[in-house]
């Protein structure tokens, strides 16, 4: 069940703005033939779910699929079926977790480590073009403004689910 938003005050138009900017880069950056071209320099034939839950776990330690999911706001059967196609496939393998024998962590195996490095490696020299006008305090401003955003967002949605809980 959705329940409607809250009524506040009205929306700044400079939120409204980076809302709007935001909506611009999820498109630019989910096109299927954006993708297709990016994986094709990369040399790595993956869907982009697949690219996503490699990224997530190459940014952290072995991790459980539960957690993963959680992480990626997805359902755990989602990450279970990626995860076995692309263990099938060595990008991934299965270690038992240290702290619970009877459970298991995923984590990248060599060959998706380099995948996922010649995928960065091609997504960053594309941003670097796309951004070669821009100063380096410019892009050093930015990367600082992206995080915190990402940051207050994962905390504000987490204040939104300890909310519905009451």
């Amino acid at each position: 069940m959705t329940t409607a938003p809250r009524a506040t005050a009205p929306v700044s138009t400079d939120v409204a703005e980076i809302e709007r900017a935001l909506t611009r880069i999820v498109y630019l950056n989910s096109r299927v033939r954006q993708h297709d071209r990016m994986m094709a320099r990369a040399g790595v034939p993956l869907d982009r779910a697949a690219v996503a839950l490699l990224r997530q776990i190459a940014d952290g330690e072995a991790v459980r699929p539960s957690e993963l999911a959680t992480r990626m706001a997805v359902e755990a059967s989602h990450v279970t079926r990626q995860v076995q196609q692309l263990q099938k496939t060595g990008y991934l393998t299965r270690v038992p977790d240290p702290d619970d024998r009877r459970a298991q962590l995923i984590q990248l195996t060599p060959f998706g480590r380099e995948a996922v490095e010649r995928i960065r490696d091609v997504s960053c020299r594309g941003m670097q073009g796309a951004l070669a006008a821009w100063s380096p305090e410019e892009l050093q401003q930015l990367a600082t403004l992206f995080h915190r955003m990402v940051d207050d967002f994962l905390s504000y949605s987490g204040e939104d689910e300890a909310r519905e809980g009451e």
